[in-house]
């Protein structure tokens, strides 16, 4: 290869960099850009869903210490129209996160906030009845009570389920 070829090639590979910088600059700029924006996109559904956590459980946590104090209440013939009020507000509130949370956590989450749901409606739908004074055979405050206590190990599991899929590890 002659000192005129390498010249040319020089030139060649010279200007072939300088027309192909900018475009290998934009192509790096981005897919900087496209995998920042995935990693926030990340942060922000880690976000969505540790709030959403948050809310079904302190709404579930709530609404069951409220249907156990109207159990007792219930049970000692002191249950007022303000105690029925604040059961009826913790189970919308909880009945609001369970709804907003099932469009976004994943299954293994809603099957364990299923088994929540099942024991604290049940006991929610024995109270209302005892309250009005049409409790089935052998339904009373105590036995509710006692049926209430299933929601606590449902409770936990549920809690633990959720901190798994968060990435806290105890």
């Amino acid at each position: 290869m002659g000192a005129t070829t390498a010249a040319m090639v020089a030139a060649i590979v010279g200007v072939l960099g300088t027309l192909l910088a900018p475009v290998v600059t934009t192509w790096a700029t981005k897919r900087q850009r496209a995998e920042e924006s995935r990693a926030e996109e990340r942060r922000r559904l880690f976000e969505e869903r540790r709030t959403a956590y948050t809310a079904m459980n302190r709404a579930s946590r709530h609404f069951h210490t409220m249907l156990k104090d109207a159990l007792h209440r219930l049970r000692d013939g002191v249950y007022t129209d303000d105690d029925r009020a604040q059961v009826e507000q913790a189970r919308r509130d909880y009945r609001d996160r369970y709804a907003e949370a099932q469009m976004i956590v994943p299954e293994v989450v809603l099957r364990a906030s299923r088994e929540v749901n099942v024991v604290l409606a049940s006991t929610d739908a024995a109270a209302k009845r005892i309250d009005r004074g049409l409790s089935r055979e052998g339904e009373t405050a105590d036995r509710a009570l006692i049926d209430l206590k299933a929601a606590e190990p449902a409770l936990t599991a549920m809690r633990r389920i959720m901190r798994e899929d968060l990435g806290v590890a105890d």
